[in-house]
């Protein structure tokens, strides 16, 4: 038992240990790439460079209703795809991480440079929904496909999944990582900002840049 103890304290410390070095490097680091890549989205999204195309739905779409409530994990993103830096021990590690999740974002962003989408109507009354309401003011329909949304959730939860394994954290920790993540790309649908084929091309493009940019291996030896 006292065995048992000491290794969770020692584990327990550890993280801790991880978790706060450099913290304002890992806080302002975060802040200032999100910052940078809101920039970029937002310009493409009020400038469209052509013609905008209408990404279909499907018989997916139709199973998935529209949920309110959902919101919440949509908007909970922004905290999801800011734990990976904490969990590293470098700056070094850090930085290699942001230029990994750099380039994903960048592809995605080149796919709405040069094939402008949407996702069309949802035929809902948004004054209704005051939360939705306000997302549909900041975020307009466009930018669609692959979803970014769901493209840096996958990249973040492939890396949180390996990382906790090297970190050597229980099953608890990789459930509630899936459990988000999951949630994160059922609010894309369930508050009509996108549409199934927006959440396929968001996967398909986290897991090729996952694999290109050696996201496993990085996240196993930060």
């Amino acid at each position: 038992m006292d065995y048992l103890r000491a290794s969770e304290n020692r584990l327990t410390g550890g993280l801790l240990t991880t978790l706060t070095t450099h913290l304002w490097f890992k806080a302002l680091g975060t802040a200032g790439f999100t910052a940078l890549f809101f920039v970029a989205y937002f310009y493409l999204l009020k400038n469209p460079t052509g013609p905008v195309a209408t990404v279909p739905v499907t018989w997916v779409d139709h199973l998935i209703g529209f949920e309110p409530i959902a919101l919440v994990f949509y908007l909970s993103l922004w905290v999801y795809v800011s734990l990976p830096p904490f969990f590293m021990r470098t700056r070094i590690a850090i930085i290699e991480y942001g230029a990994r999740i750099g380039v994903l974002c960048l592809a995605g962003l080149s796919v709405f440079y040069f094939f402008p989408n949407a996702t069309p109507p949802a035929n809902i009354d948004w004054a209704l929904v005051p939360g939705m309401a306000f997302l549909k003011g900041v975020d307009a329909a466009g930018n669609a496909c692959p979803s970014l949304h769901v493209a840096t959730a996958i990249f973040s939860c492939l890396w949180l999944h390996w990382r906790f394994s090297a970190l050597e954290l229980g099953a608890t920790w990789k459930a509630a990582n899936i459990f988000w993540c999951i949630a994160i790309i059922y609010s894309t649908v369930a508050t009509r900002q996108h549409v199934a084929l927006d959440v396929a091309g968001g996967i398909l493009l986290s897991l090729i840049a996952a694999w290109c940019l050696g996201l496993k291996k990085q996240a196993e030896h930060c």
